[in-house]
C-alpha cells in the first residue's frame, strides 16, 4: 500500500487498540495488541506519518532511531539487589529502567497524556547484542522485567534488505506476533502531501513531468545512487531559504540532496528553466491581469512540458496566496474565540491579567504539544501568531493605561477589526489572482486539455481547494461543472454502447 493508506491503517489500528468496553477495559486486550511493523523504502515518510497521526488523534509520541542505542541504553544498566527467598538472602541482578520506557513515562508525566505511540525506526538494523532484546520487546512489550504502559501502540519501521546491507531478518516467531504493513513509494500521494506542505513549485513541477525521477535507487561502480522523497522535500526547504537569501542553487547543491547524478543534473537544468519561465512569461503580471498578447501567443505555441511548467508556476503562486488567506482566516477565528473569552472574564479580572492568561494558556498548549512530539510546523506558526496578537493587545492597553472592562473592549475591538479587514483584503486579492489566472488560460488555450489539468490541480491542492470552497471562484465552478457534464456524458455513451453490445450478443444467430 502507499504511505497515505498506511497512515490510515495505523490510525485505525490505534483507534481499535484504544477503544474500551462498557466496563472501561480495552476491547482488544493488551496481550493481543500486536505491534505494527512498517516496512518500506527509506525516505518515503514513515516518520512523518507518525507525527501526523499523533497530532490528529491527540495522543503522545515518543520516537527513537533504535540503531543509535546500545543494549545498555535500551534495556538499562544492571545493579545488585538483596532479595530474601525461603528465609535466605541472595544478591540478585536487576536492571535500571530502560531509557526508552523512561521516556514514555516522562512524556506521560509532563503532558498528562496516558496513551500514545512508541515509534522505533530502523528496527531491523539493530546491533547483534541488542537484537534479542528488541525481538523480546516486539513479542512481549517488555525490556527485562519492565513493561510498556497500557495504551501505547508500538510502531516499528524498517527497510527491506535491498535498500540496506545491515538489515537482519525476523524469525517466524516474531513475525507471527506483529501486524506487518508493507509500504511503497507513490508519487501521486506524495504530490498531495507536497501541495499541503508548500513544497517548492519547481520540485513539484519537475516531478510532475518526470515521475520516474521521484524515487530511484541504482547501483553503480561507485556504490548506491539514489533520489528519494525525503531528498526532494529537504531540497525544497533549501531552495526556499536560498531564494529568500538571494543565493543560487546550482548542480552541486542539488547533488548534495539528490544523490543520483543524472537526475541531479537534470533537475538543476530544469530549475534554471523554471526561473527563466517565471521572468519570460511574467507570472506576477498574469496574476495581476496585466499580461501582453505576446505572452499568450508564446505559451500557446510552446511545447507541452513548457506549458505544464508555466501552469505549475501559476498554481504555485495561487497556492501561496491561498495559504496566506487560510493563515489569516485561522488567526481571525482564533482571536474571535480568545476575545469572546476576554469579554466574559474582564468583568471579574483585570483586562491585562486576562490577556496574559490567554497568551500563557496558548504557550502552554504549544509546549505540551512539543513535548508530546505532535507539534507540526503549521500548528506551531498559527499558535505563535495568536500569541503575538494577544501580547500586542496587552501592550496597547498597558501603554494607554486602560484598566476598566468597557474601555478595554473598546480599545481591543478596533485591533480585531483590523484582522477581519486583513482577512477580507487577502481573500479579495487572492480571488482576483484566481480570476486572472483563469482568464489568461482561457485566452491562451480556450477549452483545451490544459484547462482540465489546471482545474484538476486546483481541486487536488489543499490550499487552493480550501480557498475555492470558502471564498468562491466563478471561473472554477464554471469549468468544474463543464468537466462533470463531460464525464457524465461519456459515462452515458459508454453505458449505451455496452447495452447495445449486450443486445447484439443476445440476438439469435441466423
Amino acid at each position: 500500500m502507499n504511505i497515505k493508506q498506511a497512515k490510515q491503517e495505523i490510525a485505525n489500528t490505534l483507534r481499535a487498540y484504544l477503544a474500551r468496553d462498557g466496563l472501561g477495559n480495552y476491547l482488544i486486550p493488551a496481550v493481543r495488541q500486536r505491534p505494527v511493523l512498517l516496512m518500506g523504502p527509506p525516505g518515503i515518510g514513515k516518520t512523518q506519518i507518525m507525527e501526523q497521526i499523533a497530532s490528529e488523534t491527540g495522543v503522545g509520541l515518543v520516537a527513537y532511531t533504535i540503531t543509535h542505542h546500545t543494549r545498555q541504553s535500551a534495556v538499562g544498566l544492571p545493579f545488585i539487589q538483596q532479595r530474601t527467598y525461603g528465609g535466605e538472602t541472595f544478591s540478585v541482578t536487576e536492571y535500571t529502567m530502560s531509557e526508552i520506557l523512561a521516556s514514555v513515562h516522562r512524556l506521560m508525566e509532563q503532558t498528562g497524556l496516558r496513551e500514545g505511540i512508541l515509534f522505533l525506526d530502523e528496527i531491523n538494523c539493530v546491533s547483534e547484542t541488542l537484537a534479542p532484546m528488541m525481538l523480546q520487546f516486539l513479542q512481549c512489550k517488555t525490556f527485562g522485567n519492565q513493561r510498556l504502559p497500557e495504551g501505547w501502540l508500538i510502531v516499528a519501521a524498517g527497510n527491506p534488505p535491498e535498500y540496506n546491507k545491515s538489515v537482519r531478518d525476523f524469525d517466524v516467531v516474531t513475525l507471527d506476533r506483529v501486524k506487518r504493513i508493507d509500504v511503497r513509494e507513490d508519487f501521486a500521494v506524495w504530490k498531495e502531501y507536497a501541495r499541503r506542505k508548500g513544497v517548492h513549485g519547481a520540485v513539484v513541477s519537475y516531478l510532475d513531468i518526470k515521475k520516474d525521477h521521484f524515487y530511484r535507487i541504482e547501483t553503480s561502480v561507485d556504490g548506491l545512487r539514489f533520489a528519494t522523497a525525503r531528498g526532494w522535500e529537504d531540497l525544497s526547504e533549501l531552495i526556499c531559504a536560498y531564494e529568500q537569501l538571494g543565493l543560487r542553487v546550482d548542480r552541486d547543491v542539488v547533488g548534495q540532496y539528490i544523490q543520483l547524478p543524472r537526475i541531479a543534473k537534470d533537475f538543476a537544468n530544469y530549475l534554471e528553466l523554471y526561473y527563466k519561465y517565471q521572468h519570460t512569461y511574467h507570472v506576477e503580471d498574469i496574476l495581476q491581469g496585466a499580461w501582453q498578447p505576446i505572452t499568450v501567443s508564446e505559451l500557446r505555441s510552446a511545447p507541452f512540458d513548457e506549458k505544464l511548467s508555466v501552469m505549475n508556476l501559476v498554481l504555485s503562486r495561487l497556492g501561496e496566496e491561498a495559504r496566506s488567506t487560510r493563515d489569516q482566516d485561522a488567526l481571525t477565528a482564533a482571536l474571535h474565540t480568545a476575545l469572546t473569552a476576554f469579554k466574559a472574564r474582564i468583568q471579574n479580572t483585570a483586562p491585562l491579567t486576562v490577556l496574559e492568561q490567554l497568551a500563557s494558556a496558548r504557550r502552554e498548549a504549544l509546549k505540551r504539544d512539543r513535548e508530546a512530539g505532535r507539534l507540526e510546523k503549521e500548528r506551531r506558526d498559527q499558535g505563535l501568531r495568536e500569541i503575538n496578537a494577544l501580547e500586542d493587545y496587552r501592550r496597547a492597553l498597558e501603554q494607554a493605561g486602560i484598566t476598566g472592562p468597557a474601555e478595554a473592549m473598546e480599545a481591543v475591538r478596533p485591533r480585531f477589526e483590523q484582522e477581519v479587514a486583513r482577512r477580507k483584503a487577502q481573500g479579495e486579492a487572492a480571488g482576483a489572482m484566481f480570476d486572472n489566472a483563469f482568464r489568461f488560460l482561457e485566452e491562451t488555450f480556450g477549452q483545451g486539455q490544459e484547462l482540465v489539468i489546471f482545474v484538476t490541480e486546483i481541486t487536488a491542492g489543499y490550499d487552493t481547494s480550501w480557498f475555492v470552497e470558502n471564498f468562491g471562484c466563478a471561473a472554477y465552478f464554471r469549468h468544474n461543472r463543464e468537466l462533470l457534464f463531460d464525464d457524465t456524458r461519456r459515462r452515458i455513451r459508454a453505458d449505451i454502447a455496452a447495452a447495445r453490445a449486450a443486445e447484439q450478443e443476445e440476438l439469435p444467430h441466423a
